[in-house]
């Protein structure tokens, strides 16, 4: 069981219930957006290769920041869970307990600090783009 008190859990996960609304707002106008044709309507303004790759380009963005934000949709409804199951609180690596300072400025933290530096270290860079 975590060291958090019950006033930090509480403080937490309120927290996370205003990010998980926030995310699904977010979420919500994002998609909204994309369903809106101004992409459709841009590619078919396009005259040269240039601007089909900018029209490209900004279909890509908006697919990344809707992915970034479904991956920490997902992350703050993990940690949901957790606090209702007791788990909250607790590097899923080493099963120490994460810092209520860390945990405060990123309540869906599911890390430990010397567990989060250890996996930068060794998943540094990602996969590397071939031809």
């Amino acid at each position: 069981m975590t060291l958090l008190s019950s006033d930090q859990r509480n403080t937490l996960s309120t927290q996370l219930q205003r990010r998980q609304a926030e995310l699904r707002l977010l979420i919500q106008e994002e998609l909204r957006r994309s369903q809106d044709g101004r992409y459709t309507e841009l590619a078919g303004q396009v005259h040269d290769a240039g601007d089909a790759s900018v029209a490209d380009l900004l279909v890509d963005l908006d697919l990344r920041q809707l992915d970034t934000e479904l991956k920490e949709l997902r992350a703050v409804e993990r940690a949901m869970q957790d606090i209702r199951t007791g788990g909250y609180g607790l590097c899923t690596q080493c099963g120490a307990d994460i810092q209520f300072e860390r945990l405060r400025v990123v309540p869906h933290v599911h890390m430990c600090l010397a567990c989060q530096a250890h996996y930068e270290k060794t998943h540094a860079g990602g996969a590397t783009p071939t031809m």
